[in-house]
């Protein structure tokens, strides 16, 4: 089980040092955006025998003492937002290891993104070096670009460059003029871009809804709720000879004290 081993590589990290720690789990991967827009992401692209491995993963997951947030109505994404934005005092920084984009949107001075493929941590200001805006601009960034990882399809003839500039001009989809004559950017195509987007606004509107994410997640996300107290031994030994995975006995060294 490769999600099994990384988490374990994790939990031994010594550059993470993890002593609170929960996993979200889209469980199924459809949400309420799927009743919202029918171009949404769905688990159709996924082969039967990935899908069959949630129950697996997620009773793994279990094992190795984490907390689990799987979620059904809400996305695990909006899960890991609410906890973000909710976290106790306590805690000094908050580690999302997620290179997603939509994550983007949640750094701020206590919230760093983490993609460990790459070795890198993004505050506020990788966020803007990566995708050109601030982290408040992501939700309209990702509407007026789209998000095929979503299926958010974005306005025609907008790409990267012409979405930061106007994300970054306006900040707003509200702000932006219908008058194209207002439209203070240099934009190549400018009059037809703003001709495009007055078009489609109410389907910006419903992007930026479906890029946004959610912060009201029912969710036990408190400090003893995700304490990572060492992996118990009893109960991962267990869940290995049930899958089969004799390898993954013997990789933990964080274990639990009785």
């Amino acid at each position: 089980m490769g999600l099994i081993a990384s988490l374990i590589k994790l939990l031994h990290d010594p550059a993470e040092a993890v002593t609170h720690i929960a996993v979200a789990f889209d469980d199924p991967i459809e949400s309420f955006r799927n009743r919202l827009f029918d171009g949404y992401k769905t688990s159709a692209s996924l082969p039967n025998d990935v899908l069959e491995q949630f129950p697996l993963a997620q009773a793994g997951i279990c094992a190795l003492g984490l907390a689990l947030w799987p979620q059904d109505e809400f996305e695990a994404d909006d899960a890991i937002a609410t906890a973000a934005t909710r976290a106790d005092d306590a805690f000094r920084e908050i580690r999302i290891l997620s290179p997603d984009k939509d994550f983007g949107q949640l750094v701020n001075d206590r919230v760093v993104q983490i993609d460990r493929a790459r070795n890198r941590v993004l505050d506020a200001a990788g966020v803007a070096d990566r995708l050109g805006v601030t982290p408040a601009g992501v939700p309209l960034l990702l509407a007026l670009q789209g998000d095929a990882a979503d299926g958010i399809p974005g306005v025609p003839g907008f790409g990267a460059k012409s979405a930061q500039t106007v994300v970054n001009r306006y900040g707003a989809l509200d702000a932006i003029p219908t008058a194209c004559a207002q439209w203070d950017v240099s934009l190549r195509g400018r009059d037809k871009l703003c001709e495009t987007l007055n078009a489609m606004r109410s389907e910006i509107a419903l992007y930026e809804t479906l890029a946004r994410l959610r912060t009201d997640v029912p969710l036990d996300c408190g400090v003893a709720d995700v304490l990572f107290g060492g992996i118990p031994q009893a109960a991962f030994v267990a869940w290995c000879d049930t899958v089969n995975a004799t390898s993954l006995k013997t990789r933990p060294r964080r274990w639990k004290h009785a």
